[in-house]
């Protein structure tokens, strides 16, 4: 099994910086504003703390922190090197995501795997998971992907078990999987008279939150051809997925969960995260080994 996880963390936090709220201290509105946000404090722990909690609990032993060149303050949480920076008895390393000079800001979660790839080239030739650094997966799911045999899969989230209003759910990339499991389809915003085509055998809406597994020996070629969505002008992940799925019927499986998924997207999220923390992870015990593993 893979025991690399590569974190997306070099976004410019648009939304979050761009939301409003009445319900945060100054403090926080000013972390908010300024930091990235996995290094928000939420229950007085930086976002990615709890990320790279549940990381070690599923297994992972090594992660690549994908940061943007002034990302200075990772290093004052996670350590100074470049790479093998020990926390809590994970290897953390940093990948660059450079912005291009013609750029304001950075080119995407495609392009940031790439430089990461770039960076680090064994993971080229090797298998490796990858997620945002704004979504709190759990372990359970960290470590279905590294179980899974299959050399590239995603979890396909039941949308109906997701805690969001439908509004910002409809957001979210919905996918279409043939009768083995296989990925065929990931499309945004679907026309509703199409909606019905989308659910699985089970009669689900799945949707993508953003957490793979890739073999790097497969997917490079797709991250280093990925085109430049025209509206939003970044290199996408789902735009790389669907050539890998378009040059293999076979490349990537769906592993099916029901959970919901805690997220930081705006400043509102940040009061619904330290309950859903309080509640569920009062006290971190890095040592604990899950029943799974």
């Amino acid at each position: 099994m893979t025991k690399t996880l590569i974190i997306l963390a070099g976004g410019a936090s648009s939304r979050m910086k761009n939301s409003t709220t009445s319900d945060l201290s100054e403090a926080a509105i000013t972390q908010a504003n300024t930091r990235s946000k996995s290094l928000i404090l939420v229950n007085d722990r930086p976002m990615m703390d709890y990320i790279l909690y549940n990381a070690k609990h599923a297994g992972i032993t090594e992660v690549v922190l994908v940061i943007g060149p002034k990302a200075d303050l990772f290093k004052t949480y996670y350590g100074t090197k470049v790479s093998g920076n020990d926390f809590h008895g994970l290897s953390l390393s940093y990948a660059i995501q450079h912005i291009p000079e013609d750029c304001e800001k950075p080119l995407g979660t495609a392009d940031a795997v790439l430089q990461a790839l770039e960076q680090y080239r064994q993971l080229q030739k090797s298998t490796f998971l990858v997620c945002n650094s704004d979504n709190l997966y759990s372990a359970k799911a960290m470590f279905a992907l590294r179980e899974i045999a299959d050399d590239n899969a995603l979890i396909s989230y039941d949308r109906g078990k997701l805690n969001y209003p439908m509004e910002r759910i409809g957001r979210f990339a919905l996918l279409k999987t043939n009768s083995e499991g296989y990925i065929t389809g990931i499309v945004e915003k679907p026309e509703a008279d199409h909606m019905a085509a989308y659910k699985d055998t089970e009669g689900h809406f799945r949707v993508s939150m953003n957490i793979f597994k890739f073999n790097g020996a497969h997917f490079f070629k797709h991250l280093q051809s990925c085109e430049i969505h025209p509206v939003r002008l970044e290199k996408e992940l789902p735009t790389a997925i669907r050539a890998l799925i378009d040059e293999d019927p076979k490349a990537m499986k769906a592993i099916p969960f029901g959970e919901h998924v805690p997220d930081l997207t705006g400043k509102n999220d940040i009061n619904a995260m330290n309950v859903y923390l309080s509640k569920h992870y009062a006290s971190l015990d890095w040592n604990k080994k899950p029943d799974y593993l």
